[in-house]
């Protein structure tokens, strides 16, 4: 690899994997982990090391299946509840569940089926054939079988089983043993004061969660700064202890990017650049004989590398098959454009409308961390695919239960901060609840809602020819008879977010074509960006007379957070994106924002809950806390 050239190449994943797998037996890495031999009891998540041969049979003898009477059965032949067999006093023996059956005896009558007479006797009302409620010996195992293979990962049953089989302890694989070196001039420890350009270092907590997670040891070492000489001297000594070091950061093509340099004087870079999307600049490699990975700082890049190449190798160096995640299939929610020539492993929400499984992408950058957070499966779109139209069928990963997935409330269409207050309030009443939104626009929403793919659209369209706000859009999309309820949510001013102080002292929309202004817009289809083309057209201004009219952002936090970085003067918003960002506000106009539905919503027992929520004054309180929200009319049934 020469200095000049930053990637080596830029492989598809499984071809990565296999050249790595090569590179790595070339430099001597062990194929796999040493064994060790522990009591049975600590041996669950550890992977066996040889087979396990039961020792003894289980039961060791035949033993009462029932708490009755052992019998022998030809005594018991007619025996009912209306002709009971009367047994003698020493022609049958009092046992309970487990006991050894006493010889003599082939059978045993429940005590539901047995009366005792004061004399002794008992009175059997149900005839029973040979071994009926008995635990032959050997029922569960038996001596000399096999009870597990070599490379089984093992759970609470198999060390129960393999103890019944007289194990005491088991020969296992060690857990590996992955050291995790953070790098970079920038970063910072958790919980240190940050000055501007300083990143806290979140990516190597994570990493060494998800190592643990897969039954791996993991240690952090210090941070280590933008040196290439003191980044090969940890990565030494890393190499040293570990099965693998994961090598943060510095894998892309920046002037402070060293990490495929320091992996090649220390051993071995054998791919530089794999075609997945997030984690493109990862690099593959061994340190002598210990195997290297260099992550992406990004986060998501660093969570979805772990998965994509750290957890196949850990199972590896177990003799274990890599653990794979349930699958099931969905549609699509909207449409999801991909680039080919990468694998995009895109984030994806789900939730269950009438009787299909919907799937909604979440933000596709490899910095947005919450992406994870929020997803319940991960959709991989191959290389050679230029994406999925809105309600194509896809398979999907899934990465929560599809019984917690039915509980989900779909909502698409309008960013607004009361939806994500009401998710939280929902999840804190009834953990099985999800309220989750995806923020594609009014329109958008509307859209969704016709083609069957989301329970609740969140709409504020203004309609410019009646002035009506989202009924005129219903009834052009979904049909002016069509089954649709419309539910009141907020009443909610609108208007300019600026920085605080009003440094340019906007006075309104009209301020806007103001030479050298940098306006930040939301995208087309957003009730918001509507509003803005209707405030336009009153005053005779050309959108094209607002600088920075085309770019264009999804949320109203984002439009915030554009400000408040100075990347904005100004955008149209709400007011409680504005305070949530300690920011100006110009007031521009107060406008409904409503919840279509279905009717058959109205009455749905998964979103009951909502309903109940949106009358509550307490939750009324705490949105009209947030500023700038009315729930003078929440909960009222527009149509």
């Amino acid at each position: 690899m020469s200095a000049e050239s930053p990637f080596v190449s830029d492989v598809p994943s499984a071809q990565a994997l296999s050249v790595w797998r090569e590179a790595r037996a070339a430099a001597g890495c062990p194929a796999r982990v040493g064994v060790v031999r522990v009591p049975v009891g600590a041996a669950v998540g550890r992977v066996t090391a040889e087979p396990v041969w039961a020792l003894r049979s289980s039961p060791a003898f035949d033993s009462s299946a029932m708490d009755g009477i052992a019998v022998r059965a030809a005594d018991t032949v007619g025996a009912s509840e209306t002709v009971p067999v009367l047994l003698a006093a020493g022609d049958f023996a009092v046992v309970d569940t487990g006991d050894p059956l006493p010889d003599g005896y082939d059978a045993v009558v429940m005590r539901e089926h047995v009366h005792r007479t004061p004399a002794g006797e008992a009175e059997v009302r149900a005839a029973v054939p040979p071994y009926q409620h008995v635990r032959s010996i050997g029922e569960d195992i038996s001596a000399g079988e096999l009870l597990l293979p070599e490379g089984h990962r093992l759970r609470p049953v198999d060390v129960a089983a393999s103890a019944a089989a007289g194990a005491v302890d088991l020969l296992v694989r060690r857990a590996p043993r992955v050291v995790i070196v953070p790098t970079g001039d920038e970063i910072r420890p958790i919980g240190a004061e940050l000055a501007p350009g300083d990143i806290l270092d979140t990516n190597s907590m994570m990493l060494a969660a998800q190592a643990r997670e897969a039954g791996c040891e993991a240690r952090v070492t210090g941070i280590v700064p933008d040196d290439p000489a003191a980044i090969t001297a940890v990565l030494l000594e890393a190499a040293r202890e570990a099965d693998l070091v994961l090598l943060i950061a510095g894998s892309s093509a920046g002037r402070d990017d060293y990490t495929a340099r320091v992996v090649a004087g220390a051993g071995v870079v054998a791919v530089h650049g794999v075609a997945v999307r997030p984690g493109h600049p990862v690099v593959l490699g061994a340190a002598g004989e210990t195997p290297v990975i260099g992550v992406p700082g990004y986060p998501v890049s660093a969570a979805l590398t772990f998965d994509i190449f750290a957890a196949p190798l850990l199972a590896e160096l177990e003799g274990a098959a890599p653990r794979e995640r349930p699958s099931t299939t969905a549609h699509l929610a909207r449409k999801l454009p991909s680039a080919i020539g990468m694998d995009d492993w895109v984030r994806v929400r789900l939730g269950r409308v009438d009787d299909r499984l919907v799937a909604t992408p979440l933000p596709r950058g490899a910095g947005v961390l919450t992406s994870l957070v929020r997803a319940d499966g991960l959709l991989v779109v191959p290389s050679g695919v230029e994406g999925h139209h809105a309600g194509e069928q896809v398979r999907v990963e899934l990465l929560r239960g599809l019984s917690e997935i039915g509980r989900t409330i779909v909502a698409i269409g309008s960013h607004d901060l009361v939806l994500d207050l009401a998710a939280s309030a929902l999840r804190a009443a009834d953990p099985l609840i999800t309220l989750a939104s995806s923020n594609v626009g009014s329109l958008g929403g509307l859209v969704a809602l016709r083609d069957g793919l989301c329970h609740i659209a969140g709409s504020h369209l203004l309609d410019p020819v009646t002035g009506d706000y989202t009924l005129p859009y219903v009834d052009r999309l979904l049909g002016a008879g069509a089954d649709v309820a419309v539910v009141r949510l907020v009443h909610r001013d609108q208007g300019l977010i600026v920085a605080p102080g009003n440094p340019l002292d906007l006075d309104g929309v009209k301020d806007l074509t103001r030479p050298g202004l940098r306006y930040v817009n939301r995208q087309r289809g957003a009730g918001t960006r509507a509003l803005l083309d209707h405030e336009l057209a009153r005053l005779g201004i050309d959108p094209a007379e607002v600088p920075g009219y085309a770019r264009e952002e999804h949320t109203h936090l984002a439009v915030a957070a554009a400000v408040a970085a100075g990347r904005a003067d100004a955008g149209l918003g709400i007011l409680a994106a504005a305070r949530a960002f300690g920011l100006d506000f110009v007031p521009v106009a107060q406008e409904p924002y409503d919840l279509v539905m279905r009717t058959g919503a109205l009455t749905d027992d998964l979103l009951a809950p909502l309903w109940e929520l949106l009358d509550r004054p307490a939750f009324r309180a705490e949105v009209e806390a947030l500023g700038g929200y009315s729930c003078a009319e929440t909960g009222r049934r527009v149509r």
